[in-house]
């Protein structure tokens, strides 16, 4: 799998340039220009954090022939603070949402 070509692809979704993508998955742009520069893949740490920018996972990220499904801002966000509730309080609001 082509790491850097869908990290590319990811960005053009989104119209976001290298600093956009670097200032939203909390990095150094230094990092993802090095990156770029020496065509190697990122360290895992580094991933993560730019599959939170994205708003995926990283086996979304690692699916080659499924749609990866494209969230809005309000939708990331809202999908961080849902991961942070109990599983109790998870259940409780999918029943709010339900109804």
């Amino acid at each position: 799998m082509d790491i850097l070509g869908k990290i590319k692809v990811l960005q053009g979704q989104r119209g976001w340039t290298d600093y956009k993508l670097a200032q939203k998955a909390g990095i150094p742009i230094a990092t993802l220009s090095s990156l770029y520069a020496r065509k190697s893949p990122p360290k895992l740490e580094t991933l993560q954090c730019i599959c939170n920018a994205f708003g995926i996972t990283l086996s979304q990220f690692f699916l080659e022939n499924e749609r990866v499904e494209i969230l809005s801002e309000t939708e990331r966000q809202m999908l961080q603070c849902f991961r942070k509730l109990s599983p109790k309080q998870q259940k409780a609001l999918i029943e709010v949402f339900e109804e």
